[in-house]
Formats: C-alpha cells, structure tokens, sequence
C-alpha cells in the first residue's frame, strides 16, 4: 500500500465515523477494492481514529471545557478564593462521571479480545450480518424512541447501558456512533442528545485504543502502512470528520435516520453478493 490508498482511506475514515455506519466496516471493504486488495488492519484503523476525535475535541470543546471544569470543582470543599463549588448532582459532573463509567466495559472487553479483534471480528462475512443487523435495530430504535429526554437528564443507568453498548463497536460493522446512538434513542433521548453524549463517550476509548495501537506498532516487523502514510490518512480524516460532525448535528436536528438505515442494508446485502460470488474474500 501506498500514500494515494492512505489518503483514500482516510477520506473515508473521516467520511464515516461520525455516521452511523460503521467507518471500520468501510475501511476493511474499502481495503478489499484498492490495488494491494488487502485489509488496512485494526492498527491502522485506531490510529486514523485518532484524527477524527480530534476533530471531535475541536467540535465539542466548549462543552468538554465546561464538563471538565466542572467536575474538578466538585472535590472542592469551599468557595470563594478557590473557585464555585458545585453540586456532585450538577448534570456536567454527572456526565464527567458517566463518561468514565461508560468507557470501563469497551476498556475492558477491547484488552481482553484482541486476538478476535484483529482475526475473528474483521471477517467480512460478520461485518455484512452486523451491517444489517444493527441497522435495522437502529431503524426501529429510531421510529420507537419517545426522544424526549435532554442530555442533562441522563442518569447512571443509561450512561452505563449506552457504554455496553458501544462495546458492541469493537465488531467492524456494528459503528461506534451507530451503537450508542442506537441505545440512546431506545432510552427516550432526543437524536441531538444521543448522538452529543456517543461522540463525547468514544474520546477516551478511541484516543487510548489509538495510542495502544500506536506504542505497539513500533515493536511489530511489518505495518500494512508506513508512519507517514498513516500520519497522512490521520490528517485528512481529522479534516474530513470536523466537515461530517457539523453536517450530522445540523441534520438531526429535524430528520431521522432512515437513510442511513436503508444504506447499511443495502450496502450488507451487496457485501453478501459479493462474497457468495467470490469476488472478494472475507479475511
């Protein structure tokens, strides 16, 4: 592989991780199409991945600043010269906490399954079943949710079922947005908050995948990329994925997720065709 596929898949990288439809499902079919016609790898994937949630801390960072700041204010004892106390019930230092809370199963489950994650999991044949699988739950989590509920109202109960939830991600095909946004419409939150909450959950696993990834790539003899070809991909999925989080939240706002339902559909079935026929391979 070279820089043109690097930059190609970091487009596409940037292009799909923040909808819901699985940006690691594409990178591996995309892999598939390319002249080397080889699987850009799960290293690969986590350190592109960086790039996008760095666009994410630039898109969210009023909010993350705010959250952050007022979390570390709840361990003060007192006011005045130190700074506002704040409640530990304040709905910021909630979803500090949650945050965290909601992070521990992917952590968990993403340390333990590394040998599925990098054989198992990125069989084309389970990407296209959870491709079709998962959209249609999306499609029904979306059509059935009240989306009632603000961010501000989460509770620990839902925090941690949406953090179960984007565990499921670690399955190419399953999409990290898609997952938590799925879970989150199932439990009454608008679309807005939903998919707020899931961009601000995936920034400590997705940053402490990509630097695990990162750190252990210099001990392995051969990468599907070389650094600069993936620093490169990083970039332009960081620029590519600040464009798609503004358009997302723009879109939500009024309208559902039925095209991104009927995409992930289609684009399953035309992956089992594919592979019935043996045009591509599934690992």
């Amino acid at each position: 592989m070279g820089f043109i596929e690097a930059i190609i898949l970091g487009l596409v990288q940037g292009l799909t991780e923040f909808l819901p439809i699985s940006s690691s499902a594409h990178l591996r079919i995309m892999g598939e199409f390319l002249p080397s016609a080889s699987d850009p790898g799960a290293t690969f994937t986590a350190i592109t991945q960086l790039g996008t949630e760095l666009a994410v801390i630039l898109y969210f960072r009023k909010d993350i600043a705010r959250i952050l700041s007022r979390w570390f204010q709840q361990f003060r004892s007192s006011g005045g010269a130190h700074g506002e106390v704040i409640d530990k019930n304040h709905p910021d230092v909630r979803l500090g906490w949650l945050v965290i809370l909601g992070t521990i199963p992917i952590v968990l489950v993403g340390y333990f399954a590394q040998e599925y994650i990098r054989s198992t999991f990125r069989s084309l044949w389970l990407v296209a079943t959870v491709l079709i699988v998962f959209g249609i739950i999306l499609g029904i989590a979306d059509y059935l949710g009240k989306r009632t509920r603000a961010l501000d109202e989460m509770t620990y109960g839902h925090g941690i079922t949406i953090g179960l939830a984007q565990m499921l991600a670690l399955v190419p095909g399953v999409s990290r947005s898609g997952s938590t946004m799925t879970a989150g419409l199932a439990l009454g939150y608008t679309r807005p908050a939903a998919a707020r909450f899931g961009f601000l959950l995936a920034i400590p696993a997705v940053f402490g995948s990509g630097l695990y990834e990162l750190v252990h790539s210099f001990g392995e003899p051969a990468q599907v990329f070389t650094y600069a070809e993936t620093a490169v991909a990083t970039v332009i999925a960081f620029v590519v994925g600040y464009v798609v989080i503004a358009a997302l939240m723009r879109y939500i706002e009024k309208r559902s997720f039925l095209p991104f339902v009927i995409y992930r559909v289609v684009l399953g079935v035309a992956l089992f065709v594919l592979l019935s026929l043996g045009v591509i391979q599934p690992v």
